[in-house]
């Protein structure tokens, strides 16, 4: 039998075994369940979050407490993916988390991804991105942005949403877990996997799809859409190292996961329309438009206000905050908070100025 139930606890509590079996026990027995700690196979932790709003910081945590079963040995979680067939091939362009996702979901049905990626692989990315930050210099093809893994390699890494539309949240949380994310996320209220830990996560995933089948080609950018009696049969690409080097891949269908930053896509996407009849409208629809602005806070400062001048606890994270007001009927709030993090350069060309935030684990 599982029973599921949530306790109140002050920090450090929570490293008390012998409290939290107790106030398992007395919480069981309020409920009318009288059971012997005994009887009690396993408690495990499925959610933790912070509540620092009456001025004592506590901690919430829910609890999954078997008694007289076992839990599942693997978790929630067990791979479903398959070697891929060769006579069922999806193009993939973009090899961000979009990108990745959607091989690892064709893989579940044996289809084979080849993802291509105008930016190189993890390590080169990361000595084009420490000399556009000694230097102020952008790559084209190689930055904050494209490469490996995409924006996401180099981002916060926070996992959730406020939206509850967003399928098996759950699922994917495990996937990273698997992938070498810190079990945590599967229990944190807001995940959090950490700027210095994403590089080895997304390429474990790069991993996973190679070894089931699937093709990953970098620096390669995708220039073309081949259309025949209007449907799309693959892309032509170029080299991002030599331009007269082209390639065309042939596919059952393309799946365009290529970000925001990749302007290009969009005229490329249009251009196709234009000289197949078709209307760009099908292909093409616009997004409402929100203006970000940035707002740097001390972290000492975010963590006094949120904790209530107290102290730090080294099992509290970096402290954070969320905004949301109506001004004139319009929306207003707040983002992609990056508690304790910095500020870093994301232009993708010359000519623009272009920041964002990361915060490690």
């Amino acid at each position: 039998m599982i029973y599921e139930l949530t306790l109140d606890l002050l920090p450090g509590q929570e490293r008390d075994d012998k409290l939290i079996q107790e106030l398992i026990l007395r919480n069981l027995a309020g409920g009318g369940t009288h059971v012997a700690s005994s009887k009690i196979t396993a408690v495990i932790c499925k959610k933790k979050s912070v509540d620092a709003r009456h001025g004592q910081v506590k901690l919430h945590l829910r609890y999954a407490v078997y008694i007289d079963e076992l839990p599942p040995v693997e978790g929630d979680f067990s791979p479903k993916w398959k070697q891929a067939k060769n006579n069922k091939t999806v193009i993939i362009i973009g090899a961000g988390p979009a990108g990745l996702f959607a091989a690892l979901q064709l893989l579940e049905d044996g289809i084979k991804p080849v993802i291509i990626e105008r930016g190189p692989e993890t390590a080169e990315r990361k000595i084009d991105i420490a000399e556009s930050s000694r230097t102020g210099s952008v790559g084209l093809d190689s930055n904050y942005c494209f490469g490996e893994g995409g924006a996401g390699t180099f981002s916060d890494g926070k996992l959730y949403t406020r939206s509850h539309k967003r399928g098996n949240i759950g699922r994917i949380l495990s996937i990273f877990n698997y992938h070498g994310a810190n079990p945590n996320i599967l229990t944190d209220a807001h995940p959090h996997i950490g700027t210095d830990k994403l590089p080895a996560i997304i390429n474990n995933i790069k991993k996973t799809i190679l070894s089931f089948g699937g093709e990953i080609h970098f620096n390669t950018r995708c220039t073309e859409l081949i259309i025949e009696k209007g449907a799309i049969k693959g892309v032509i690409t170029v080299s991002s190292l030599q331009e007269k080097v082209s390639e065309t891949f042939l596919g059952k269908a393309v799946v365009l996961a290529t970000g925001h930053s990749a302007i290009d896509i969009y005229h490329m996407v249009a251009d196709a329309c234009s000289k197949n009849g078709i209307p760009v409208s099908r292909a093409l629809v616009a997004k409402p438009f929100a203006m970000g602005l940035r707002v740097e806070h001390p972290r000492v400062l975010i963590d006094d206000i949120q904790y209530h001048g107290s102290e730090r606890d080294k099992i509290f994270p970096a402290a954070e905050y969320r905004l949301t007001t109506q001004v004139d009927n319009r929306g207003v709030y707040s983002f992609c908070m990056c508690p304790g993090g910095l500020v870093v350069p994301s232009a993708t060309a010359p000519t623009q100025i272009v920041v964002n935030g990361m915060s490690p684990s």
